[in-house]
Formats: structure tokens, sequence, C-alpha cells
């Protein structure tokens, strides 16, 4: 059992060329018990943007808040607080921050999809 807040946890910064403004933590996974899983938070800068990249396992989406785009199908669907997205397996994929503010969001992936 868990129970703690977001601001306790340290941020791991993406990096690469590929990557722009982004930073996530890891909220649940199997330290804390939860065998298989992990929820993160991603918070994506002002002007920033998470790799296009795709990958053989799922993940779920839910936006917190801010205004962005997720790459999807081969196109950019716009999302704002309160949307949510599946990502499929092998589907490629990228999140954008179109706002003047913060885009967060919560990321469900398999364990083996945690690479950090």
């Amino acid at each position: 059992m868990i129970i703690d807040n977001v601001s306790n946890l340290e941020s791991i910064e993406f990096k690469g060329s590929k990557v722009k403004n982004t930073t996530m933590k890891a909220l649940v996974s199997p330290k804390q018990g939860w065998e298989g899983y992990v929820m993160r938070e991603v918070e994506v800068k002002e002007n920033g943007f998470t790799p296009k990249h795709s990958h053989p396992w799922p993940h779920i989406n839910y936006i917190i808040e801010g205004k962005g785009e997720i790459l999807l199908n081969g196109k950019m669907n716009p999302v704002t607080a309160g949307s949510f997205a599946y990502i499929p397996s092998n589907e490629l994929h990228q999140f954008k921050n179109t706002g003047d503010n913060i885009f967060k969001f919560i990321c469900i992936v398999p364990e083996e999809g945690h690479k950090y």
C-alpha cells in the first residue's frame, strides 16, 4: 500500500534530440506493490513534445491539465484536461504541448514499458 503526493517524487528528464521539455515521475509501480504495471505522471512544458515512437506494449493516458495533441493513427488529435486515450501496441504516437502552460497526463504502461 502507498499513499503519497506527487510533489515528493523525483522527476526524470527525457533526453535526446527527438524530445523537448518533458519530464516524468513514477507514481505507482511494482516497487509499491502493483505487479506488472507502472502509473506515471508526464509533464510536457511549453513548446515541448515526447519523441515520435512505437513499442510492443499498449498504454493508457489521462490528461490532467493543459492543452496538447496526441499523434495517433497518422494524425494529430487535440486533447485537454479530462481527455483520455488508449495507445495500441506498435502504434506510432507522440504527445505535444500546444498551450501556454504545462501539459500534464497520467500514463499507465506494463512494467516492461517503464525503462527509467
